[in-house]
């Protein structure tokens, strides 16, 4: 998103609190002209996958899929060489978009068992070294599996899976732990974060406007 520079003319007897104005607009344009760049990147991969159902649609759409990861490799050069494993990878993220196929087969298949998939969270802290994968089914069910991780690079986490509960509101079922693995933030600010995993599957998720407990 582009944003002109305003240039204020040359005038006799220019006044100090006049250049301290018109140092503060040229500085906040060179700020929004830095910052243009990840801006409009993000703002078209959010434009492409707004209608793809989480992803639902994309499995069957190639040329879509190609779109997507288009616009995410244009996000990962953008935040090439950041950190993206500090504490602003602590937070509750919200799925927007994924192309990991168990994930999907169950939002898609979850009506099936009278329910349909509420939101699909990642929850994450750095600080105490965990991760939960959570999928909701409003209103009182969910799956979630916890996991370890451990901060490998600037952007690398690896996780090892610990446990899965299936739970609902008078009942709880666990299962066993099944795998391990690492993921890489490519890109990460105040609202979203886009994710490269082992199996080189790609998530797309937001800050959610909530906590969740377990």
């Amino acid at each position: 998103m582009a944003t002109n520079c305003l240039f204020l003319p040359a005038t006799p007897n220019f006044s100090h609190s006049s250049r301290s104005s018109s140092a503060a607009v040229t500085r906040s344009s060179l700020t929004d002209q830095s910052q243009s760049p990840a801006v409009s990147a993000k703002r078209h991969l959010l434009s492409l996958i707004s209608d793809q159902e989480r992803g639902l649609k994309t499995q069957s759409n190639p040329q879509k899929l190609s779109q997507i990861i288009d616009a995410i490799d244009s996000l990962a050069a953008i935040g090439r060489g950041s950190v993206t494993t500090d504490k602003s990878l602590t937070a509750t993220w919200r799925m927007l978009w994924t192309t990991e196929k168990e994930q999907l087969f169950i939002i898609k298949n979850a009506p099936v068992f009278g329910s349909a998939a509420g939101d699909v969270l990642q929850v994450i802290d750095v600080e105490n070294k965990s991760l939960n994968n959570v999928i909701t089914f409003p209103p009182d069910g969910v799956f979630f599996v916890r996991s370890d991780i451990q901060i490998d690079s600037a952007q690398r986490v690896n996780f090892q899976f610990t446990s899965a509960v299936l739970r609902g509101k008078d009942w709880e079922f666990p299962l066993p732990p099944f795998g391990q693995g690492w993921f890489d933030s490519l890109y990460i600010d105040d609202e979203i974060r886009v994710v490269k995993d082992i199996r080189k599957d790609y998530l797309v998720v937001e800050r959610a406007p909530y906590s969740w407990k377990e």
